[in-house]
């Protein structure tokens, strides 16, 4: 058997994938939560390392342009600009 990693000896995967199985759904939900929240916080991070004159809002939109794509960020940019006149 293959493990699904590279980085990862086929033991400890299958003691990480019974820990998984095992879990609540809860805790499974909040390890997905966290796993999201990290990844988020390490995109904003690299753009703001990539272009470090950026506030937070500009930040902020390049994150939603480059994970949900030019035109909802533009919508959004639009939107925010009305929502400040």
């Amino acid at each position: 058997m293959r493990t699904q990693s590279e980085d990862t000896d086929l033991q400890t995967e299958r003691v990480q994938l019974d820990l998984l199985r095992r879990a609540t759904l809860a805790r499974r939900v909040a390890a997905a939560a966290s796993l999201s929240e990290t990844a988020i916080k390490l995109a904003i991070r690299a753009i703001r390392r990539q272009s470090p004159g950026l506030g937070d809002h500009e930040v902020l939109l390049r994150f939603v342009e480059i994970h949900h794509g030019p035109e909802l960020a533009g919508r959004l940019r639009s939107d925010l600009a009305r929502r400040m006149k």
